[in-house]
C-alpha cells in the first residue's frame, strides 16, 4: 500500500508516501517526529489535492537540503514548509503538519543510498489502519485548501486546482 518515487533531478533519493486513516496516536507521533526518531514528514492528508504537490514539495526540500539553503533545521520540516504557499514556518506547520487530535496521517519519507527508508519501522510505530495513497482524495478538505492557496473560481476555469497550488508553492520564494 505504500507508494514509492525516484525524484527524477536526485536519482538515487527515494520518496515514499504511506497513508493512514483511524490514527489513534497522532500526539504520540508527532512527538516522536519532532524529537527525531521519526525520519520523515507528517502530513495532515486533508490538505493535500494529489500525491504530485508532494513530490513537488519533497523536490523542492531536497534541492534546498542539497544546496545548504534549508529554512528549518531538518528536512522533514522542509518538506512541510515547501507545501505552504507563504514563507511562515510556524503557519506552514499549523496547517500542513499533524496536530495532536488528528485521526489521518500522511508519512513522506526521503531516503537515498546512504539513508535507506524502512516503511516497516513506521507502520509499526502507528495505531491505526494504513490505506492505499488512492484514498486521499476522500480525505482532502477541497474548502480549506482552496482558501489556503487563495483559488478563485476564474482559476479553476482556465486550469486545475492542481496547477494553482502548484504554481503557488514554486513561486512563493518569488514574489
Amino acid at each position: 500500500m505504500q507508494v514509492t518515487h525516484q525524484l527524477e533531478l536526485f536519482p538515487g533519493c527515494t520518496v515514499i508516501l504511506l497513508l493512514f486513516k483511524d490514527v489513534k496516536n497522532a500526539g504520540d507521533l508527532r512527538k516522536k517526529a519532532i524529537e527525531g526518531c521519526i525520519e520523515g514528514a507528517l502530513l495532515n492528508p486533508s490538505m493535500v489535492v494529489d500525491p504530485f504537490q508532494i513530490l513537488v514539495a519533497t523536490n523542492k526540500a531536497v534541492y534546498q537540503y542539497k544546496l545548504g539553503k534549508m529554512k528549518t533545521r531538518a528536512l522533514s520540516s522542509e518538506i512541510i514548509f515547501s507545501l505552504s504557499p507563504t514563507n511562515n514556518i510556524s503557519e506552514a506547520f499549523k496547517k500542513f503538519g499533524i496536530s495532536d487530535r488528528d485521526t489521518a496521517v500522511l508519512f513522506v519519507l526521503v531516503g537515498d543510498e546512504k539513508n535507506i527508508c524502512d516503511p516497516d519501522k513506521i507502520i509499526s510505530q502507528v495505531e491505526g489502519q494504513q490505506v492505499p495513497l488512492e484514498e486521499l482524495t476522500k480525505m482532502t478538505d477541497m474548502n480549506k485548501v482552496k482558501k489556503m492557496y487563495k483559488i478563485t473560481p476564474q482559476e479553476e476555469k482556465i486550469g486545475t486546482l492542481l496547477d494553482g497550488i502548484i504554481c503557488r508553492m514554486s513561486t512563493k520564494d518569488v514574489v
